[in-house]
């Protein structure tokens, strides 16, 4: 196994950054991305290798400690959260890749990798190597990274390869950063530190040993995180952001309410019966969506532990909605505390305004977003589903 100076302790790693990546938050959403010193920070903490494979020095969590870590860093600043969780994501293509090519890759301790599933590119099969041209939105922490992804769909002849379900072939090509152009397109109302602008690439060539199908492949790595959905994985990172980002809300508002006076009354906010009971509800909000999706996540590593073999359809879309509904119900948290925070609130010094704008982008990614609901509603009625991603 590959030398790594990452603490044993990944989550106590976590904690220690907390007081930096709240203090930087304004400075990463002026700038509109992590800044490379604190992503080496971050790097060096372990925090990108979360999913890497302990073959090549990754620490291969639970998911259980890999949610409550980007729960940790995003209750601090939630577009760090994201890009730990982006970099940490994209490197389970280290699972799906020959070894021999992944350890060229993933090797390196302070190694940042980033992408975007979406197919949004074009790989035309040239033999032992695909041709790539393609522009992805969504490329968040990428300026940071030494390797990037792309979606793309499979042509052959001249003609887009389709698998047996009728669905495009659509892999992902892994590609050194310096072959892309990164296109300053994040201009946003949240996640403003993520830096996740456009990336292009014209004309690449990409070995068929560093394309990787989430859907198609198998793992090559036997370990229990890689039994567990692949989407499910990303959907519970994308949740794990929701989750801190909507703790941060909280504690942003208890701060602001034990000082805060309304004009004209001489008592606090936390001295209001309404405030007192909003809050109340807000905090057992966040606490039934945390226990839901821990429990959803405890019950479908159970299986991934035992010897049930592969994850049954249905716990993978209880996973999913579990997921979903942590996201959901994080930003109308947020919306709730905003709304109660007052006039104070809309400041760009306050955090109850920047937790609620991050909280509604977190809502857009796709794998979280209303159209989950529709995805498992079908399984729970027991409807034929194209479970690929679930």
């Amino acid at each position: 196994m590959p030398d790594t100076h990452m603490p044993a302790d990944l989550l106590t790693a976590a904690r220690a950054l907390q007081p930096e990546l709240a203090a930087r938050a304004a400075e990463m959403e002026e700038v509109r991305r992590l800044p490379e010193d604190l992503a080496a920070k971050m790097a060096r903490a372990g925090v990108f290798r979360m999913i890497t494979p302990k073959r090549f020095g990754g620490l291969e969590l639970a998911p259980h400690d890999f949610v409550e870590t980007v729960e940790a860093l995003a209750t601090a600043n939630a577009s760090a959260g994201w890009c730990a969780m982006i970099g940490a994501t994209t490197a389970l293509n280290a699972a799906y890749m020959d070894p021999a090519t992944a350890g060229e890759i993933y090797s390196d301790p302070d190694i940042i990798t980033g992408g975007v599933f979406a197919p949004m590119g074009k790989a035309v099969d040239e033999g032992d190597h695909y041709r790539v041209s393609g522009r992805w939105q969504w490329g968040s922490g990428s300026a940071n990274c030494t390797w990037l992804c792309g979606g793309c769909t499979v042509w052959e002849n001249g003609e887009m390869k389709r698998l047996p379900s009728g669905a495009p072939d659509a892999r992902m090509m892994v590609f050194p950063a310096s072959d892309a152009t990164l296109l300053d397109t994040w201009h946003v109302m949240g996640l403003k530190g993520t830096g996740s602008g456009d990336i292009e690439v014209k004309d690449i060539r990409v070995p068929k040993a560093r394309s990787v199908s989430l859907v198609v492949d198998q793992p090559h790595e036997p370990g229990a995180l890689f039994k567990f959905p692949a989407f499910g994985l990303l959907s519970l990172g994308v949740c794990a952001v929701a989750l801190g980002n909507a703790r941060g809300s909280l504690d942003a508002f208890a701060t602001l309410a034990t000082t805060k006076k309304s004009q004209g009354s001489t008592k606090t906010l936390a001295e209001r019966q309404t405030m007192q009971a909003e809050f109340a509800c807000c905090e057992a909000a966040w606490r039934a969506a945390r226990a839901y999706l821990f429990d959803e996540i405890d019950k479908t590593w159970a299986i991934a532990t035992g010897e049930e073999g592969a994850i049954p359809m249905e716990r993978r879309a209880a996973l999913r909605m579990a997921c979903t509904h942590m996201t959901r119900t994080g930003a109308d948290i947020c919306r709730t505390l905003y709304d109660l925070g007052g006039g104070a609130a809309l400041f760009e010094s306050s955090d109850l305004q920047r937790r609620f704008r991050d909280a509604h982008a977190i809502t857009q990614h796709i794998v979280t977003a209303p159209s989950t609901w529709e995805l498992t509603g079908r399984i729970l009625f027991g409807l034929p589903t194209d479970g690929g991603m679930v």
